[in-house]
């Protein structure tokens, strides 16, 4: 598993300034901070961590001063001599390459939490350095802390025996004890036995303060008077896990070493040891700036390492035409050939190339840089010499190819006049039909995974954030290890992804015969893109903003004064403790949370939620739609050109980015008002088809159920079939609010609802919604025994597959987490019928663009938004088209049920859905 280290700054800087004695240079400046910092530095850095980052606080207030103004207002300041220190140990770790992270308006703590979080999540084993018992907190599965002094290890079962409490209720020990350091307020006399014993006996602080009438003697009238300020301690206290912050965990690798500027680091601060070794090489830079043997897999991957994928590479820079000239016989004679492309741009519309590696067998690549521009670049070979030597084999549908994330290359190519054909192989695809859940499928993630084997980096060659430099300005012999390296990764990833999925025939079948196929259809719809009216779009963006500053007005007169809508801690202040309403939900830190889920809880209990819903629906809107999308329309083509990703979802869904064209509501009339700026051209329509009701067809077909499959063969509306059987109802007489509670029933249990969500969705009692379930299995009975065995299938085999053999394993079906586990058993049932309608819906993708490919140009598949295909097409062609769309939607798969294709047009995608 990769690791990532979180450096408390101030920790290891207060800590040695304490621990160690008033040391100074000859020059008579203070050292003693610095020389413990850099030690530490210096034993984190010998375990290799994958990632890393040294988190301070950054000037200025943050947001607990706004929850209480003396929040550290007793902190003395900080003495001259560690002060004088700051600058040169900031120096030492930029020199080290460590990444450096202050955020204004935030502590480190809450950097380092939101960090540890998102990276725990990724599957990322997190160490925090530190010696501040406050992180405490943030322990669990894959995160634990590491004593900055003595590399003592702390997790969940060390926090319990050090503080005699679990890691989820340090937030409520730190809220009674207080901390004087930092002017938090807690229960007079409290110390840590006596919060230790309140915890054990009434489970929380909520719980401690509820039973405080029966706490006897002077402790119990501390904590009554305690009791006004207990829960700001607590707030207080408790470190987010949920900022919004630019900086990923997977963007932490560590950053080449400047072994120049360390050296006269070390002198000038007489640092004898860490200069000796430095200059013996006996601490080995990070990252390995060339190439290199991999590295031990880590106990989490699946590493096959036989001697060809474990082997050093033997990387070549291509300078000549003769070593060109011998590469491109190598590569006609070649079975497989790993190609890759290094650009100007990951936005591949606009990029261009500024040189091509590839690989034929494992261990052996080379780089031909073509467009490499800086100060003393070496003369290369000619860009359009080499693309067009290249175009015929490139082209040559009978010599099979191998690319990690194809599409992008492919499209790329297009950009220089090639048309890649020939594409057999896809090492992101590979690994996301072995298994979509076991990493990420970038280069990276899957090296480690797989190989057992460190990459070099992207920042590790041209820099990252403001310093970043564009790959043209790499020197040739940093690009080449760098380059190459991606083409021979990328082979040696196919060799041992490749046979696993040879030897399952399912598998196989989904790679071949739908992600490999659907490739060059999402290459040929994110070139084509869409047009949109950016002007309307702009008028629609004003009227957003209007109605907003009218919901902002309710909500202020809900409120009964004004507040900061966008704030979910004035926001919660207001809900929960000026309305009183129930809290359904908490936040990780133990507030009552404001997310959509836990306002739509409360929608019916007051007018307030729903209005804060509303508001956050356009502003979201306005955010992402509304003011971004014209400012997308790419200058050149006049279109918006989304990114399609197949390597994401679990379930085999597509996903979309830059626009997300997947989240625009399609039932409120602002989402519709967005659709109707994707316009067509002149002499052009919009025809918009999508499946109707497919997930309970697949459900019809999957579970044999007699009374569904009669319902749907006799072409009856679903909803209210369902709600005539559930209620004992003529389906001529069953009422609206029948007929929605029938279709949360049939939706809900697709995606695993239980009783007491049907009760909220319903707005009913639980006993009430329960009896719905009942009669419906009743009538339905095929379903729960789907359901039952489908479950069961699960816990046996630890995944669930689709009707065409696609696999989702379900890791968390083992949890000790009860609600982990019950989310796992959800998945398991709804799993299939998602992924089956996903692999239905790219099925008909490649059929339909098969058939237009046939046609000329009278119609372009433009997007694909979730169970709907949208096409741009002639207007001279359309019947033709529409009923060719509906014939390879509906013929995409064979169920039971016949699948039903709706389709429109108009002149926008408003007017055609």
């Amino acid at each position: 598993m990769p690791k990532l280290v979180l450096i408390d700054g101030s920790s290891y800087l207060y800590r040695a300034f304490h621990a160690l004695p008033p040391l100074s240079n000859a020059a008579g400046e203070p050292t003693g901070a610095l020389f413990g910092v850099v030690n530490m530095l210096r034993a984190t850095l010998a375990a290799r961590p994958d990632y890393l980052a040294f988190v301070l606080d950054a000037p200025g207030p943050t947001f607990r001063e706004a929850i209480d103004p003396q929040y550290k207002a007793n902190r003395p300041p900080m003495p001259d001599d560690l002060r004088a220190q700051i600058e040169p140990m900031l120096a030492v770790v930029q020199a080290l390459g460590i990444p450096t992270l202050r955020v204004a308006g935030v502590e480190a703590d809450d950097v380092i939490g939101t960090l540890a979080q998102r990276a725990a999540q990724a599957g990322i084993e997190v160490e925090i350095s530190t010696s501040d018992k406050d992180f405490a907190q943030l322990v669990g599965p894959r995160v634990a802390l590491v004593n900055s002094m003595d590399r003592t290890r702390l997790d969940a079962a060390g926090v319990r025996e050090k503080f005699g409490v679990p890691p989820e209720r340090i937030v409520d020990y730190l809220a009674l004890m207080g901390d004087k350091v930092d002017n938090i307020r807690g229960v007079d006399k409290c110390g840590p036995k006596t919060a230790t014993k309140w915890l054990a006996e009434y489970g929380d602080l909520d719980g401690v303060m509820a039973h405080a009438d029966a706490v006897p003697g002077k402790l119990g009238e501390n904590l009554r008077a305690a009791r006004a300020w207990l829960p700001r301690s607590r707030d207080l206290a408790t470190i987010r896990t949920a900022l919004d912050l630019d900086t990923a965990p997977e963007q932490l690798a560590l950053r080449a070493r400047d072994d120049e500027a360390l050296r006269a680091l070390y002198q000038r601060y007489g640092f004898n040891s860490a200069l000796a070794a430095l200059q013996r090489g006996d601490e080995e830079p990070a990252p390995r700036p060339a190439a290199r043997a991999p590295t031990p897999a880590p106990a989490a991957t699946e590493a096959a390492l036989d001697p060809a994928l474990a082997a050093p590479g033997r990387y070549t820079l291509i300078a000549t035409a003769q070593d060109f000239d011998s590469w491109l016989e190598q590569l006609r004679d070649a079975a497989l050939i790993a190609f890759d492309t290094e650009t100007t741009s990951l936005d591949a519309i606009d990029a261009e190339i500024v040189g091509v590696s590839f690989a034929v067998q494992p261990g052996v690549a080379a780089y031909v840089p073509l467009a490499h521009d800086y100060p003393g670049a070496p003369a290369q070979l000619e860009r359009a010499r080499v693309l067009a030597a290249l175009k015929p084999l490139l082209e040559d549908a009978t010599r099979p190819k191998l690319l990690q994330n194809a599409k992008y290359d492919m499209e790329v190519l297009v950009n220089h006049g090639i048309a890649l054909r020939g594409m057999t192989h896809d090492s992101m695809l590979e690994s996301y039909v072995w298994n979509a859940t076991a990493t990420r499928h970038d280069m990276d993630s899957l090296a480690r995974r797989y190989l057992g084997y460190t990459t070099i980096k992207f920042e590790d060659v041209a820099g990252k954030g403001a310093k970043q430099i564009p790959f043209a300005q790499v020197d040739l012999d940093t690009a080449t290890r760098y380059a190459a390296e991606d083409a021979d990764i990328t082979l040696r990833l196919h060799h041992a992804l490749w046979p696993r999925l040879q030897n399952l025939p399912g598998l196989r079948r989904v790679y071949e015969d739908i992600e490999l196929p659907l490739v060059p259809v999402l290459a040929r719809m994110e070139r084509h893109g869409v047009l949109i009216d950016a002007d309307q779009l702009r008028r629609q963006s004003q009227v957003l903003a209007a109605r907003m500053h009218t919901l902002q007005q309710q909500t202020e007169r809900e409120a009964g004064q004004p507040f900061n809508l966008d704030s979910p801690k004035q926001l919660q202040a207001i809900l929960f403790d000026k309305l009183g309403l129930p809290v359904h939900m908490k936040t990780p830190g133990g507030q009552p949370s404001t997310n959509e889920e836990a306002l739509e809880a409360i929608r019916d209990a007051h007018p307030l939620p729903g209005l804060v819903l509303d508001y956050r629906l356009l502003a979201k809107l306005r955010s992402t739609y509304t003011e971004k999308l014209p400012a997308m329309i790419n200058p050149r083509t006049g279109r918006v050109h989304t990114s399609y990703h197949q390597a994401v979802a679990a379930t085999g869904r597509l996903s979309s980015s830059d626009p997300n064209l997947q989240n625009i509501p399609v039932r409120s009339e602002e989402g519709r008002a967005i659709r109707t700026a994707f316009i067509a051209p002149p002499g052009w329509v919009i025809v918009s088809a999508d499946y109707s009701q497919i997930e309970l067809r697949i459900m019809a077909h999957l579970s044999a159920d007699t009374g569904l499959r009669a319902a749907f063969r006799r072409g009856e509306d679903i909803h209210r079939a369902t709600a005539a059987e559930v209620f004992g109802t003529p389906p001529g007489n069953v009422s609206g609010e029948q007929r929605r509670a029938a279709k949360a029933i049939n939706f809900g249990l697709i995606y695993g609802m239980s009783a007491f969500g049907l009760a909220r969705q319903l707005g009913i009692g639980r006993g009430e919604a329960q009896a719905y379930m009942n009669r419906y299995f009743e009538r339905y009975p095929g379903v729960r025994i789907y359901m039952d065995t489908i479950r069961a299938q699960a816990q046996r085999d630890g995944y669930v597959e689709t009707l065409f053999g696609r696999r989702l394993y379900l890791d968390e079906l083992k949890s000790r987490d009860a609600a982990r586990r019950a989310g796992a058993e959800r998945a398991a049932v709804n799993a299939p019928m998602q992924g089956t309608a996903a692999d239905i819906i790219k099925r008909a993708m490649i059929a339909v663009d098969a058939w237009l490919q046939t046609r000329g140009d009278d119609a372009h598949l433009i997007m694909q938004v979730h169970d709907e295909l949208v096409l741009e097409v002639r207007l001279d062609a359309l019947q033709a088209v529409r009923a060719g769309l509906i014939e390879r939607m509906q013929g995409a798969a064979a169920l039971d049920m016949p699948l039903q294709v709706e389709a429109g047009h108009g002149a926008n995608w408003g007017e055609a859905h």
